[in-house]
């Protein structure tokens, strides 16, 4: 009888474990361009996110006009990892690509109980006088009752963050 009173405890708290292990950062999100940096060299931005354990994959899909570029990051909580192909949204207004080669070492940590993810960087860069090193931290917060997500991106070549807004996207949309 206690292993039937078990099974039928186990079996209601099921759906409740299910869906406290879905982050409320899963799912597709647009970028709001009005509320946001300029996006320089694209005209949208959708950020698709998906967290399998310790690892969150970050896809970025891009547009201007005709053109589109798919890219994911997939970063891990748990250790660094080093990503040979790290995108970076302003790779290409800035023309500053990847040191061929080489690998991006990124490290990533879940903060505010869960609400904001932070990546950090060392990107290795190829520049007219040779190679560089671009410190990335980055911070996606949800916001707004968890309908908007917030990417706060600092750069060492840069004097000011950029600041990207993104709501999400409902089955209805």
């Amino acid at each position: 009888m206690r292993h039937l009173r078990f099974l039928l405890a186990s079996l209601l708290l099921l759906p409740l474990v299910a869906l406290a292990a879905t982050s409320p950062f899963e799912g597709r999100w647009k970028l709001d361009r009005e509320r946001s940096t300029a996006l320089d060299g694209w005209h949208e931005w959708t950020l698709e996110v998906r967290v399998n354990g310790s690892q969150v994959a970050l896809q970025h899909d891009m547009k201007w006009g005709k053109t589109e570029l798919s890219a994911t990051n997939t970063v891990d909580t748990a250790k660094a990892v080093a990503l040979p192909d790290f995108f970076r949204v302003e790779q290409r207004h800035m023309a500053i690509y990847p040191a061929k080669g080489k690998s991006t070492p990124v490290r990533a940590a879940w903060l505010d109980a869960g609400r904001t993810l932070r990546v950090e960087a060392d990107v290795p860069l190829e520049i007219s006088q040779g190679e560089t090193v671009m410190r990335l931290y980055s911070e996606y917060r949800l916001v707004e009752g968890d309908r908007e997500l917030l990417l706060i991106e600092l750069h060492s070549s840069r004097p000011r963050p950029l600041v990207y807004r993104f709501t999400k996207i409902t089955a209805e949309k």
